[in-house]
């Protein structure tokens, strides 16, 4: 969840770390800091953003050519200058960073304490980077190999980076549970949480897998090896993305340019995987075990927030296209109830990062028990990615923005594609209808771009609810995830509390809280339960709420009884949550942007969850 970058060649150290932390602070604005070596060890941190780390250095004095940066989201300790990265060991000699949680530095901090060394800050990470100070004392080792004993002593998740002021000519990285990729460069090294402070500089990376270290020299040598001390070759890979790509593109904000990205990132997630014209759907991924799949009980998806979402929708679009039983789980509940997972089962792990620590860990529990795990993510080379026995990426391209937008669109299109497939091979859907649906889709996105042109009147909307204290989104069918997509963008990013209903369940309690200053959103594009939300919106307007309606273009009934109509084109019902999810993005970011709140980087929030 924390930022971490570190460079080691011939140029000036510091303006790459500074421009890499600013890349990388959608993954944590709590504090940001970095350590240099330029004959002394030099370090510099601040609470607050990367902004605010600028003030208190000054770069014509510093002219060093190895450092490590860093940017967090605080998990041990409140966001405070003692607390943000890098942290020394209590010689002087060690600067480490950190992405993750040591989950037993209670216990070696006692210990440590015991042998006389002091702890300046609230941190796990100081524990660690002390541990690794006295193993090399102790053990009279080198750095590399006395962090890989300490790490074979720590419990947790981690990517960590160390600065060696007795060997200024290399750098020390791990990883377990965290992502950590090196950059490749002429003589030079770039190690970074993601490839986004890469880019620029090179597209030769290499991803560091779980439980491994790198040993990174100035003279353009590097090594991998595993904690078990086995020396590991690596495939260098090539980053597909661009530098445009990561920045705001003329957009005020990241999350407002990915909002508009939508229509193309549907196509490319669905580019060269079906074909309308021709009758056909191909996910190479799928085809590999696709026996297996279509011989399977039930599927299980899993995943966390937004994701969860997605899956939600997934498990509407499985069960009624391909008629296999799905169930949906938090990844962060499913690991620890004792789930009963069976080698007939097929696990469908979804996650925009790749990272998740929690849908890794289910998907480990899964792999376990024998069961298919078929990954949808977005960051090539992720760690979901390399679990799943298959999988397919969304081809989203990179999402800066915290509060996801464009991943729950491409996650959508890429499970729909998984269903309409599924439903082919088992013949659980007409051709007929397979074609429809298949046309629809390659042209949804041209419907997407529709919606999309309605902003300035969903900003007209959100002028008028800016101040409201709650909301509430509710919808059928395809629609209720919707609603609790649409819940949680505005609870992220506008601090208004927002809850998602079914909207027939809103008689089972939250009808109790609607009054004249309750606006009440509702999904009504449903042709199947039309007259029931109908229903629902008449209860709402009986009790005074004030509606603002999602509608088909044309809708006259509901328009009789809403306060606001959002009109957006019709499509098939299955693939509504693909153009009914806009405007929610829209109000939620409009509300926000009036609140004065930060869209992009939302309080106590970070992109990628990477720690329990």
């Amino acid at each position: 969840m924390c930022g971490i970058v570190g460079y080691i060649g011939n140029k000036e150290a510091y303006p790459i770390l500074i421009k890499g932390l600013k890349r990388l602070e959608y993954r944590g604005y709590d504090s940001a800091g970095i350590a240099l070596i330029d004959g002394n060890m030099t370090i510099f941190k601040k609470a607050g953003k990367v902004n605010d780390l600028e003030t208190i250095v000054d770069p014509d004095k510093i002219a060093a050519t190895i450092g490590i940066g860093h940017t967090r989201w605080a998990t041990h300790g409140e966001p405070n200058d003692r607390n943000a990265h890098p942290h020394l060991s209590n010689s002087g000699d060690l600067a480490i960073i950190h992405n993750g949680i040591i989950e037993n530095y209670s216990s070696i901090k006692e210990e440590l304490t015991k042998r006389g060394y002091k702890f300046h800050s609230d941190t796990d990470t100081e524990v660690l980077v002390n541990l690794i100070e006295e193993v090399q004392k102790t053990e009279k080792t080198t750095l590399d190999n006395a962090v890989r004993i300490a790490l074979n002593e720590v419990v947790g998740a981690y990517a960590i980076v160390i600065l060696n002021l007795k060997n200024p000519d290399q750098l020390v990285a791990a990883r377990k549970g965290s992502p950590l990729v090196i950059g490749i460069g002429d003589d030079e090294f770039y190690i970074a949480s993601d490839a986004s402070p890469i880019i620029e500089y090179t597209k030769n990376v290499v991803y560091l897998d779980d439980q491994e270290y790198a040993v990174i020299n100035r003279d353009g040598n590097y090594s991998i090896r595993t904690l078990g001390n086995v020396e590991k070759s690596h495939e260098i890979q090539k980053l597909e993305f661009s530098l445009e790509l990561i920045e705001k593109g003329g957009f005020e904000h990241f999350m407002l340019k990915e909002i508009y990205e939508q229509p193309k990132a549907i196509e490319d997630s669905l580019r060269g995987r079906m074909s309308a014209s021709q009758g056909w759907i191909k996910l190479g991924g799928l085809n590999e075990y696709i026996n297996r799949i279509d011989n399977a009980d039930r599927f299980i998806i899993t995943a966390c927030g937004t994701s969860w979402h997605s899956s939600l929708i997934g498990e509407y679009l499985i069960e009624d296209l391909a008629r296999i039983p799905v169930e949906v789980e938090y990844a962060s509940e499913f690991r620890y109830r004792n789930p009963i997972i069976k080698e007939t089962d097929v696990v469908i792990a979804i996650s925009q990062s790749g990272e998740t620590a929690d849908t890794l860990a289910a998907i480990d529990l899964a792999k376990d028990r024998q069961a298919l795990i078929y990954g949808i993510c977005n960051v090539i080379g992720s760690s979901i990615a390399r679990a799943s026995h298959a999988g397919s990426y969304t081809h989203a391209g990179p999402e800066i923005g915290v509060a996801s937008t464009k991943a729950f669109s491409t996650q959508i299109s890429i499970i729909t594609l998984i269903a309409l497939q599924i439903a082919v091979v088992k013949g659980t859907i007409p051709t007929s209808k397979f074609r429809e649906i298949l046309y629809e889709l390659e042209n949804i996105s041209s419907k997407i771009e529709e919606t999309l042109a309605l902003d300035a009147q969903i900003k007209e909307i959100a002028a008028i609810y800016k101040d409201a204290t709650n909301f509430l989104y509710l919808g059928r069918g395809y629609n209720f995830p919707v609603a609790l997509e649409g819940a949680l963008k505005l609870k992220e990013i506008s601090y208004i509390h927002a809850e998602g209903y079914p909207a027939a369940e809103m008689k089972h309690g939250p009808i109790a809280l609607i009054d004249e200053n309750m606006p009440v959103v509702f999904l009504a594009t449903n042709k199947s339960a039309y007259d029931k939300i109908v229903s629902n919106v008449q209860e709402v307007k009986a009790r005074k709420g004030r509606i603002i309606a999602v509608v088909h273009k044309g809708d006259t009934q509901i328009r009789a009884l809403a306060d606001h109509i959002i009109e957006v084109p019709e499509t098939e019902e299955i693939l509504s949550p693909l153009i009914t999810i806009v405007p929610l993005q829209l109000l939620a970011y409009h509300i926000a942007i009036m609140r004065g709140c930060n869209v992009d980087q939302p309080r106590n929030l970070a992109k990628s969850v990477t720690v329990e």
